[in-house]
């Protein structure tokens, strides 16, 4: 579980195809403090597992494995070598949280459709696909790249979100251009809200029983 609350942007080193998956190679100086071989971590907002750790002279170069289903709904099918992408470790029980509930399983790929300055701050419109567009609401919560944003406007197929300065310099959106793809996870509560009300039968009226003497 995770916040959606980046912790640092962090270089893509090496992508290593092999027979059963795709060895991904991040260096990283925050997140690989106290992190072990086996411990969760939101890369661009897609929960990974350390499988390998190398030592490097500030922080490590972690290793991830990304099985087929990952990289292909995923935006890794699409990153190369030198790509900054946003990190952020597992919540740690007892931790404060900043942001909402983050899975780390994506829901679906947006594209980025309006990318400006509007005074201080900047406007980010992307299109959605409907499994993410689904739970879209003025005010909700979505992830983007990993980052927990709050949903200003919804549109028929897109939305807006306004980033403030200090999420625009700490994050990997100081990279992004129109086009470019980015990972989307709805809030988790509303998947749950929706399922259970879509799947809530009303009861029947109880009928009442006539009693003769």
């Amino acid at each position: 579980m995770f916040t959606g609350l980046v912790e640092e942007t962090a270089v893509i080193t090496q992508i290593v195809p092999t027979r059963e998956s795709t060895r991904l190679w991040i260096r990283t100086n925050v997140c690989s403090r106290g992190t072990r071989v086996g411990d969760s971590i939101a890369v661009n907002g897609c929960c990974l597992t350390v499988v390998a750790r190398r030592r490097a002279r500030t922080g490590a170069t972690l290793g991830f494995d990304l099985l087929q289903e990952t990289w292909q709904r995923t935006t890794f099918s699409t990153s190369a070598v030198g790509d900054r992408v946003n990190l952020e470790r597992a919540l740690a029980v007892g931790s404060r949280l900043g942001g909402h509930f983050v899975t780390g399983h994506i829901d679906g790929i947006g594209r980025i459709l309006r990318w400006e300055k509007v005074g201080k701050d900047h406007l980010l419109e992307v299109a959605a696909p409907k499994e993410v567009g689904d739970f879209l609401l003025t005010k909700g919560s979505i992830a983007i790249d990993g980052i927990s944003l709050t949903v200003a406007a919804v549109m028929r197929d897109r939305f807006r979100v306004w980033i403030i300065p200090h999420t625009f310099q700490v994050t990997s959106l100081t990279e992004r251009q129109i086009g470019d793809r980015v990972n989307l996870e709805a809030d988790l509560l509303g998947k749950y809200v929706r399922h259970f009300t879509a799947n809530r039968k009303t009861p029947r009226a109880a009928g009442r029983r006539t009693v003769r003497e």
